[in-house]
């Protein structure tokens, strides 16, 4: 069963930084591209950044290039998205993703929330 477990989630402020972690389970985690995603209020899904299998390719959007960083650590079966200059426009659900075998598989997401 395919498991993804967004962490690391919360409350900052402008100009500041976290650390989101997603736990996969239940597949070969070191065979795939993975992705993160979010959803801000009222807003639907954006795409945020990508990373091949081997982790040494990766992919920005244009809004979070320069600020954002995915990394993976195929050893412990984990994504990660360091975020830094934290913008209010940050402030979204952040979800994990993998898509393989023609279905897409998604975690609960966490919540990023960036106000003063």
């Amino acid at each position: 069963q395919v498991q993804l477990v967004e962490s690391g989630g919360g409350l900052v402020q402008p100009g500041g930084s976290l650390r989101l972690s997603c736990a996969a389970s239940g597949f070969t985690f070191s065979s795939k591209t993975m992705t993160w995603v979010r959803q801000a209020p009222g807003k639907g899904l954006e795409w945020v950044s990508e990373v091949n299998s081997r982790g040494d390719n990766t992919n920005y959007a244009d809004s979070v290039k320069g600020r954002f960083t995915i990394s993976r650590d195929n050893a412990k079966n984990t994504l990660y998205l360091q975020m830094n200059s934290l913008k209010p426009e940050d402030t979204a659900l952040y979800y994990c993703n993998a898509g393989f075998m023609g279905m897409n598989y998604w975690g609960q997401g966490t919540q990023v929330t960036v106000s003063s």
